[in-house]
């Protein structure tokens, strides 16, 4: 019998320990090092990557945002975030951000369980539109056609490569079922 991603992965929301915050700066500092585009330059320290996860997994902790992690077994090997704190007159979507898989666990479907799981929350939290970019090179694109995600547009130029150089940004939209606005 053919084992899944979710007979091998659990994805759970994650809380400020120092336990998570190492696997999250771990899987931070790969992901930049391996060249992901997500608002860092490589080298890139490890109290910079701990900064960075205190601040996010402290909004988490104020229901500002949601930071998913799935584990294998007790290995951290993917994270994204469900960004929730938006402007008053935005409260029906929400952003996907920071989507990381560490190299060794790419091409398994963990990515695809880790934005089925932040649809769902996003849904439980009132949130029926998601929006998210990522990189024109090297980014996640073709992954988030297939899950439904919507292209709006390219900006040229808009950040620096983790290792130098600019890359563009593909802008994505997806509408949760059939919600309508109110």
């Amino acid at each position: 019998m053919k084992q899944t991603v979710m007979d091998i992965v659990e994805i759970r929301p994650l809380q400020s320990t120092p336990a998570i915050r190492v696997m999250l700066n771990e899987l931070l500092i790969e992901t930049v090092a391996d060249g992901g585009s997500v608002s860092f330059m490589h080298p890139l320290s490890p109290a910079a990557a701990n900064a960075f996860w205190e601040n996010s997994l402290a909004a988490a902790a104020r229901g500002e945002r949601i930071v998913l992690g799935a584990f294998d077994g007790d290995d951290l090997v993917g994270t994204v975030t469900l960004l929730l704190d938006l402007p008053p007159n935005q409260p029906h979507r929400t952003e996907i951000a920071k989507m990381m898989t560490r190299v060794s666990h790419r091409h398994r479907g963990i990515a695809t369980a880790l934005l089925r799981e932040a649809e769902r929350l996003a849904i439980a939290h009132g949130r029926w539109l998601l929006v998210l970019d990522t990189a024109e090179d090297e980014g996640a694109a073709g992954l988030y056609e297939r899950m439904g995600f919507r292209l709006t547009g390219l900006i040229p130029d808009y950040a620096l490569k983790p290792h130098g150089g600019l890359t563009g940004t593909l802008i994505y939209w997806k509408r949760l079922g059939e919600a309508v606005p109110t």
